[in-house]
């Protein structure tokens, strides 16, 4: 199974965003910003948002997904993942995006929650990269 390089890890540790591209049943493909992060340990995407957003409804029918980031300081640098969601969980999910927070904002989450915020959990089953330095 490939993995995330440790020479891309720190696109994890600065105010990287990511497009995630999830699939409706019909078959269209749903893109979306989001604020992205990773487990070293079990070589892990995660992805948080709240469980009525399209992305979580999709992937609860498909758990097909991929992410692509560039690097904020170059463009030309970039990840790029498919792979699939193997787990949408609620545990620690709350702190998790206080967590983002305070990485993309410096402070807690601030907005109000309206359903229920979970973590996707992304195993990675193709990587791309590209550094041009």
């Amino acid at each position: 199974m490939p993995e995330i390089p440790a020479e891309f890890h720190d696109l994890f540790e600065k105010e990287t965003y990511a497009h995630v591209v999830t699939m409706f049943p019909n078959g269209m493909p749903h893109v979306t910003p989001v604020w992205i992060d990773y487990d070293p340990e079990d070589d892990r995407l995660l992805v948080n948002t709240e469980r009525h957003r399209c992305k979580a409804k999709n992937v609860s029918k498909n758990p097909a997904i991929a992410a692509s980031m560039t690097d904020p300081d170059d463009p030309y640098r970039y990840l790029s993942v498919t792979g699939e969601v193997e787990e949408m969980t609620t545990e620690g999910a709350r702190e998790h995006i206080d967590e983002l927070s305070q990485r993309y904002f410096g402070k807690d989450y601030p907005v109000e929650i309206e359903s229920e915020r979970v973590v996707l959990r992304i195993r990675p089953e193709r990587v791309f990269t590209a550094n041009p330095n």
